[in-house]
């Protein structure tokens, strides 16, 4: 059996301590399935969960299925998702992501992150959330913050997104 390093020990320890005091910790974006997970979450970059979920009612009524949005019109949809911020290439990336959802995998968000990062305004922090959230995958969302506290805490010496993941 291998045994741990101490800093993989700590680690495990901070994840422990971090499930007993937030239990609940769970995706703030409100969804109902794994498209309009992906939609949200693409939407959420630059912006607050809070804004994405005022805005995804009226966006997820309107376009039902991924077809839909594959179809939309580019500025129905910029008009829909303005308030987000960056929301011509938010628009045109969640397009073209679902138009490449529609002929590369049938209609269905794929669930590997190799798939996931191939999708237009997809990277690894996106994909990750999806795979966590969507499908139940383990994984890591490294974002500012994430980079931050694992900095102060002394879990990596990285400073690229990537590296930390891995590293973590």
């Amino acid at each position: 059996m291998n045994e741990k390093s101490p800093r993989e020990k700590r680690i495990i320890e901070i994840a422990k301590r971090l499930n007993k005091e937030y239990p609940d910790a769970d995706c703030e974006l409100e969804f109902a399935n794994n498209l309009q997970l992906l939609i949200a979450v693409i939407l959420s970059a630059q912006c607050t969960d809070k804004r994405v979920n005022l805005v995804t009612p009226a966006l997820f009524k309107k376009y039902k299925t991924v077809q839909a949005f594959a179809s939309a019109e580019l500025d129905e949809l910029e008009g829909l998702v303005r308030s987000t911020g960056f929301f011509k290439n938010k628009a045109k990336n969640i397009k073209k992501c679902c138009q490449d959802i529609v002929s590369l995998h049938g209609g269905e968000v794929p669930a590997s992150m190799e798939a996931l990062v191939k999708l237009a305004g997809v990277g690894r922090k996106t994909a990750n959330a999806v795979l966590m959230h969507g499908f139940n995958q383990p994984g890591l969302t490294v974002d500012t913050h994430f980079k931050r506290l694992t900095k102060r805490m002394a879990l990596t010496k990285e400073k690229d997104p990537v590296k930390i993941e891995f590293d973590i």
